[in-house]
């Protein structure tokens, strides 16, 4: 199995978990050039990018660690492209939220970090 078939596997993980946690999933894999959003959902009212990393094990590092700055920096560039395609302003409300998937354990981060 290569990385991006895992990748897929484990964003549709993410998804159901969050589904389960109340989220309504908005879309999945957004991209543009500048990189992608596993999944847009809405937590209530709130607009969420998430991302979604996993690991088989902490041996390489916590998956959350790999969400650095640059990471970051992508997201919102891509969230900010996806709220002007939407017709969406800046008072919408939105959070960057984060599901790490470690062996079987899911941790969800609500904002996890901010706008960058």
């Amino acid at each position: 199995m290569n990385k991006r078939s895992i990748g897929t596997e484990y964003e549709e993980v993410a998804r159901d978990y969050l589904i389960g946690e109340g989220y309504e999933i908005v879309e999945s894999n957004f991209r543009n050039r500048r990189g992608e959003i596993d999944i847009i959902a809405k937590d209530g009212e709130t607009l969420c990018f998430v991302e979604v990393k996993y690991r088989k094990n902490k041996s390489c590092g916590d998956p959350l660690e790999a969400v650095n700055y640059r990471k970051q920096k992508n997201i919102c560039q891509v969230a900010l492209f996806y709220m002007m395609k939407k017709g969406l302003n800046e008072w919408t409300p939105c959070r960057f939220d984060v599901v790490s998937v470690c062996g079987d354990e899911i941790t969800l981060i609500k904002n996890a970090f901010e706008g960058v």
